[in-house]
């Protein structure tokens, strides 16, 4: 009920805007729900990512086509051993106050996401800077960090030990500079309309909750002459049917998900105008280790084994996603062999249940003596669907769910926040592509995406043990130890690897399907 009124309210208010929106030079943007924050510093999901890469520039960004290009670094160096770059930035990279972007401001943020004080979910991602981790376990002062402007424009960055991504980490928002005398005069307050400086092509000009957030170009971009587009209207989508209903009636540009029901319909009657394509990333059941019942390894297994996928990718989302025997996407880089093989795969569905059925009953669980655990979700049609028909398969061993939705800022800053919970649906999309984005969020010490709460120091060690090696094939074998413990324990329960599906008007050019599903709206433009 709360949903449908929701999306009829919004609904009404794109209608509205309409009328006063828009030129051929404003792009109306579905995207997957309201940011949580806009500060780039704390932030974690797409929906803050699509806009804080239109707002700002980093060292490095994504081309359309998901390449790593120069940004505000023009140029860059590597010494030899890996460990020393040194970024020789633009001289017309500018804020949106005429400000220069300046090394001493790459130096001030990068320091900035590391202080303990910040409380960046997300700190962890930049890691491999010399002394950033120490600084953010308030073990070091940021000065320690190794970051330095040798000057104005000339940024060093030196790493603890060689990172091969290094470079393609830096893509990541949480890269992307604040401006530090915004950031020291308005505190918290610096992401509001009024108060925020950015440097990326477009700026802030107004975010109203729950109606949508508008961007404006920035003529002080350095790339201004480049940018077709005057504004940008962010409109929050967690229902993806009422931004295909908006979509049909002229009122977006495109969506940036579907309800996978709709998928045949929408390809029969809108044809190239859908987009499904290879994505980077795995949507899985995170299990919390903490929980009575789910604190017995044989008893996660059991509910892994019991989930039939094929079902789920088919049935549920129509084929647009592929079924999971990993928590690591095939076809993902320095992963040489990929994933390793868990056993049960390779039986017959109708076995693994009665494998499942067996693991329970020994443990006193079954139909005749069920427990119940809590399913835990996003407002979503099809992670309805999903949880739903998983609730049938686990409720045939004496599992009975009950179900807890939430919207998607709410769901992930309950389990960021280490909220209570028994199973919560959860996704992750790679940031750069390489198996330790991946097998990095189970990290014992890893408080903002460990939902889990799972704990293993041989874990630890060997992802330790990975980021120290600098061979590519011997770091692949580590991982591949690593993920094998994962499958094991079962911290999360990866069930698909993710498609892309995206609805885009003709009138919309310039976008690209890629593996990361990056779409800057620098690069775009509207035709009539």
């Amino acid at each position: 009920m709360m949903t449908s009124i929701k999306s009829m309210l919004l609904s009404a208010t794109i209608v509205a805007g309409l009328g006063t929106a828009a030129s051929a030079a404003t792009y109306m943007r579905g995207n997957d729900g309201n940011p949580e924050t806009l500060d780039q510093h704390k932030t974690s999901t797409v929906a803050e990512a699509n806009i804080l890469r239109d707002l700002y520039e980093g060292l490095v960004v994504y081309t359309p086509a998901a390449e790593v290009t120069p940004g505000v670094a023009e140029e860059w160096e590597v010494t030899d051993d890996g460990l020393v770059y040194t970024f020789k930035l633009r001289a017309d990279a500018n804020w949106s106050n005429g400000d220069p972007v300046t090394a001493q401001d790459f130096v001030y943020s990068l320091q900035r996401i590391m202080k303990p004080e910040t409380g960046a979910k997300y700190a962890n991602i930049l890691y491999p800077i010399q002394n950033a981790e120490a600084v953010n376990k308030g073990e070091a002062d940021a000065a320690e960090m190794g970051v330095k402007a040798i000057d104005d424009k000339t940024l060093e960055i030196t790493l603890a030990q060689a990172t091969p991504f290094f470079i393609e980490l830096l893509t990541h928002q949480t890269g992307l500079p604040v401006h530090p005398a915004s950031v020291e005069a308005h505190g918290a307050d610096f992401v509001q309309p009024g108060n925020m400086v950015s440097n990326g092509a477009f700026t802030l000009k107004s975010n109203i909750l729950n109606d949508k957030i508008v961007l404006e170009k920035n003529p002080n971009f350095h790339g201004a002459d480049n940018v077709a587009l005057d504004e940008v209207n962010y409109l929050p989508f967690e229902d993806r049917a009422t931004c295909v209903r908006a979509w049909e009636a002229g009122e977006v540009h495109s969506c940036s998900d579907l309800p996978a029901e709709d998928i045949a319909r929408l390809k029969d009657e809108h044809g190239d105008a859908v987009r499904v394509a290879p994505y980077l990333g795995t949507y899985y059941y995170a299990l919390n280790h903490k929980d009575e019942v789910l604190a017995d390894p044989e008893v996660r297994q059991a509910l892994s084994m019991a989930i039939d996928r094929e079902f789920l990718a088919e049935e549920i989302f129509q084929s647009t996603m592929v079924p999971a025997q990993s928590f690591v996407p095939p076809g993902i880089g320095n992963y040489s062999g990929g994933s390793p093989d868990t056993e049960y795969f390779g039986m017959s569905m109708l076995d693994r249940e009665d494998k499942a059925a067996e693991i329970l009953a020994a443990k006193g669980i079954s139909p005749d003596s069920p427990v119940t655990i809590e399913l835990m979700y996003n407002t979503s049609e099809n992670h309805k669907n999903a949880a739903t028909a998983i609730a049938d398969m686990w409720a045939n061993l004496g599992v009975n769910v009950e179900f807890n939705v939430r919207d998607a800022s709410a769901h992930y800053a309950h389990l960021r926040d280490k909220g209570d919970f028994d199973v919560a649906r959860a996704g992750w999309i790679g940031d750069y592509s390489d198996p330790q984005n991946f097998l990095f969020m189970v990290e014992s010490d890893n408080d903002g995406f460990n939902y889990a709460n799972y704990d293993n120091a041989e874990y630890d060690k060997l992802m330790d043990d990975a980021a120290a090696e600098t061979d590519l094939e011997a770091r692949a074998g580590i991982l591949q130890q690593a993920e094998g413990l994962f499958m094991r324990d079962l911290p999360f329960i990866p069930l698909l690897y993710y498609s892309s599906r995206s609805l885009v008007s003709p009138k919309l050019q310039g976008w690209e399907d890629n593996i990361q599903n990056v779409h800057a709206s620098r690069y775009l433009s509207i035709s009539e």
